[in-house]
Parts: C-alpha cells; structure tokens; sequence
C-alpha cells in the first residue's frame, strides 16, 4: 500500500513538471487538480500547503524569474518580455517585476550585466588562468554549438541551495533506480537546474537528478519520487568543465559572462543540463569531467 504523503509528493511533482513545462500555455485550475487526480475544490488548498504558495503566485513566479533571464541574458524588450510573462500592460509588468526584484526591468538587466561582469572579473582576474588545462577547476575553453536530440529522463527532485539539493537528488537517485535494475552501460546521469541562483531564492530552486530511459519506462503506482520528462532538444552551446563540482560555477560564469556576448548568439530560456561523463565514486575530484550544455535560441 502506497504512503498517502508519498503519493500526494508523487502527484504534486507531475503537477509542478507539467507547470514548468507549459509556461505560455492557460494552466487552469480544473486542468492542473485534472493532472494531479485532485477535486478542484480541495487541490488548491493541497497545493499551497505543499509549496507554500498558491497555484497562481507559483505560476507568476515561474514566469518573472523566465521574464528575469530575458533581461539579463537577450536583447529582448521590456514590453515583450512582459507579454511573453502574462501582463498585457508594461506598467503592470513593471510593478510585478520590482515587487519581485526590488528593481524595474530595465534597472535589473543594466544592473545584473555590471554584476555578472564583476563576478566574472573576480573568478578570471587574469586570461592566462582561463588556458591552463592543468590547473585545479580549469576549464575546456573549447564551445561546441550543435543541435541535440530530445532526451526523454527520469527525474527525482530537491529544493534548495544547488549543493546540498543535488545530493539529496542524486542520493534518493541511486537509492531508487539501483534497485529496479535502470543502471546500465548506456545509461546517461544528467543533472538539470532550474533557477538562476542568483535571481531566485535559495530554498525555492529547484535540482532534477536525471537518468536517460527507454520509450516504453514508467514509474510505477510505487515509484512516489520519480517522474519521467524530456529534455528540450535543439541548439546549445557545449563545453566540457574539468575539475571538482564545486568550481562549476567558473565555468558557467565564463560562459555567460565572457563566451556568450561574444558569440552573436542569444540563451534561450529552457534549463541548462549538465551530463556527468565520470564517477565521483572512481574519480579524483580534478579529474571529473562535466558537460555543460547552454540551450541557444534559433536564429
């Protein structure tokens, strides 16, 4: 028999997927407590106790921090960016934004440019550091800008700061997928991440420890921490980090800070995923090789 509070976790994380997934769709009420097998009635109260937040605060949120990542990462205007988030007048986008951000659109992105640059300035204070292969968190400078196929995943999720959601997610990944035999020679172990941590608020973002599975895999009515998705396929930016987990970060912020205003390109605002091409358990920690993958919006 399924524990109720498990099977209700199993529910709200279909939801919380199908949400993220839809952004610019109508995500109803009845359509969203139809998904989770909830009454209408009921599920809105289920919802906020499990999230503390209510359906439409979660939604909103969801699409101004999408409608931050414009800001920061595309030329794309105010006004747009305010459409593309639900608000047909700009005044009102401009409101829901600064309540949000404490500044208004414009603000936020001349704002969070200076930032990224003043991070990027103290991680790289010097270009040499960014070409030496040997050094401890150095990166592969080299970006590959391809298309990618779809990748269809099972996902276990956490919130929280990135470090400690992502080993609670992969924790609880190989305590479930060990056992029902999903491991295997061509099994891919994925990480995706949600939220810029830098616009986002710690305990709300969002970790998924993903592993790759067939067509026809299905959690079952037991598996109440999974859920099965896609990775969007399409263009991306590719670049391989050598080094310890922890120094990820220098190589996403030369990514973003120094590589992507260079390449005439634009981020698009689908997640980043990361694809662990070693094992921490057998490897040295400068010797974990990491693919990061940027999604670029089509020319």
């Amino acid at each position: 028999m399924i524990d109720n509070g498990k099977s209700y976790r199993r529910r709200m994380l279909t939801v919380l997927a199908h949400i993220q997934d839809n952004l610019d769709a109508e995500l109803t009420l009845e359509g969203l407590a139809r998904i989770a097998g909830f009454s209408p009635y009921h599920f809105h109260r289920i919802f906020l106790g499990m999230t503390g937040e209510t359906i439409g605060a979660h939604i909103r949120r969801l699409r101004l921090t999408r409608a931050a990542y414009r800001m920061e990462f595309t030329d794309m205007s105010v006004t747009d960016a305010g459409m593309e988030a639900g608000y047909e007048a700009p005044e009102a986008f401009s409101r829901a934004f600064k309540a949000h951000y404490g500044e208004s659109p414009s603000h936020f992105r001349e704002l969070s440019r200076l930032r990224r640059k003043e991070r990027v300035a103290a991680l790289f204070p010097f270009p040499e550091d960014f070409l030496n292969h040997n050094q401890t968190g150095a990166i592969a400078v080299d970006v590959i800008i391809g298309r990618k196929q779809a990748v269809r995943v099972a996902c276990i999720r956490a919130t929280g700061p990135y470090r400690e959601s992502s080993m609670e997610a992969w924790g609880k990944m190989m305590a479930w997928a060990g056992p029902k035999g999903l491991f295997g020679p061509q099994t891919r172990f994925i990480g995706v991440g949600h939220d810029d941590p830098g616009a986002t608020t710690p305990d709300l973002i969002r970790y998924d420890a993903c592993i790759t599975v067939g067509p026809d895999f299905q959690p079952g009515t037991d598996d109440t921490e999974s859920f099965v998705t896609e990775i969007p396929g399409g263009e991306y930016a590719t670049v391989v980090h050598k080094g310890p987990y922890e120094q990820l970060e220098r190589t996403y912020m030369w990514l973003y800070g120094e590589w992507l205003p260079k390449s005439g390109r634009e981020a698009s605002p689908k997640p980043c995923y990361e694809v662990y091409l070693n094992s921490p358990q057998t490897t040295p920690p400068e010797e974990l090789l990491t693919e990061i993958n940027v999604p670029l919006a089509e020319k």
